[in-house]
């Protein structure tokens, strides 16, 4: 029977006798341990952060667009974009929509006392909030009312209510857009960022009031949209309402071509953003796991060397009795020893760094204790696969010339 006591005992003996190289050998098995669980982290983190803001905005959105370049251009009557009536024909004629809510995105100058920014501005109608899933966070959002009385009203978002106002309240004030005076009647809840556009970085406008008045994109045959936000009345209505809307934009735009028209539901965003997340997430875990590699044949590398520098310690041993199986077991030991320590501090400080750049929201993160365990499990099973040969050598040099090579 092997003592794996004795073993143990020895190994460590060894290892502390030449500590700085023990501690560079573990270095490199932390730095690949610790990289697996960092970026781990981050590629988990990110795919709940994505699963959540496309839960806030709901899983029953369909957002409908006209994309050929012939069309977007509207040169003629008979290429005509996207259209208020568009939206008003859908919400007449597809039971299965619950809300609808046309845009017009434009990108204008917003200014109040000083300040002056390039604004991403949106014409919409009040079931913007219904669709979009927003919330006030203070004052109100247009109405009606406000759209038949031509009011130059405006809701900010969060991050553009900072950036203009810093911490005043900007509800009761008046902000400038290129040249027209807008009364501030509201604030959105934040939403934070989604496919790298900020979501609070935005003005919102009546639709008609900013489609003629301000960007001066008044068409002889309608009020033009960017596109049109629908929400169906629950997820099992989404493929009814998608079928009905596309075949009613087909007949409200006869000259678009079937691929001009797109309607995408939310669900089949998230499908497509979780699936590249997690391409990304098995990509960095891929990576980290060579740095890991590296650390593995380091502590072959080291071991070798051991084996050579003590092969008169080995010699003598087995003069006085060690078995092979005693040789091989000590050798193994050390190397899972290395590992394992190694590994144990790279999750350390991988976990130390995550926790703070999660309490710092540098950027987001998702621990696993799945991953950590896996990570560990992965080092030990390096440094026993990559200690077997030195192990082996060890374990087989010849006692009498082992003896005479000191």
């Amino acid at each position: 029977m092997i003592d794996w006591q004795e073993s143990a005992q020895m190994a460590l003996r060894s290892l502390l006798g030449s500590k700085l190289r023990s501690a560079l050998t573990m270095l490199g098995v932390a730095i690949g341990n610790g990289a697996v669980v960092a970026l781990v982290a981050v590629g988990q983190g990110t795919q709940k952060a994505t699963l959540e803001q496309f839960e806030a905005l709901g899983p029953n959105v369909l957002f409908v667009r006209l994309t050929s370049a012939r069309v977007r251009r509207a040169v003629s009557a008979s290429a005509r974009p996207l259209l208020l009536e568009d939206a008003e024909a859908i919400a007449a004629n597809v039971p299965a929509i619950k809300a609808v809510a046309p845009e017009f995105h434009t990108t204008q100058l917003l200014s109040y006392g000083r300040q002056n920014l390039n604004a991403q501005v949106i014409g919409s109608t009040p079931d913007y909030l219904t669709v979009r899933k927003y919330r006030l966070s203070r004052g109100r959002f247009f109405n009606e009312g406000d759209i038949e009385r031509n009011r130059r009203v405006m809701v900010l978002g969060a991050a553009m209510a900072r950036r203009l106002f810093g911490e005043t309240d900007p509800v009761g004030k008046t902000v400038r857009l290129q040249n027209q005076s807008f009364l501030v009647i509201g604030v959105l809840q934040s939403k934070g960022v989604l496919f790298g556009t900020d979501q609070d970085d935005q003005a919102l406008a009546p639709l008609p009031l900013l489609s003629r008045q301000v960007a001066g994109r008044f068409f002889p045959y309608g009020i033009p949209l960017t596109l049109i936000s629908l929400l169906a009345r629950d997820e099992t209505h989404l493929p009814t309402a998608q079928f009905q809307v596309t075949n009613l934009i087909r007949l409200l735009h006869p000259d678009a071509r079937p691929d001009d028209i797109q309607i995408t539901p939310q669900n089949g965003l998230l499908e497509t953003t979780q699936t590249a997340n997690q391409g990304l997430t098995q990509m960095l875990a891929a990576i980290a796991s060579i740095s890991l590699l590296v650390g593995g044949v380091g502590i072959m590398n080291i071991m070798l060397v051991s084996v050579t520098e003590r092969t008169q310690e080995i010699g003598l041993r087995k003069a006085l009795g060690a078995r092979e199986r005693d040789i091989l077991s000590q050798f193994l030991i050390e190397a899972v020893i290395l590992a394992c320590v190694g590994g144990a501090l790279g999750v350390g400080a991988a976990v130390a760094g995550v926790l703070a750049a999660e309490s710092l929201a540098l950027a987001p993160v998702s621990l696993s204790f799945s991953v950590i365990i896996l990570s560990l499990g992965v080092s030990s099973a390096i440094g026993l696969g990559f200690g077997v040969l030195p192990a082996q050598r060890a374990a087989r040099l010849d006692p009498i010339q082992a003896l005479r090579s000191g």
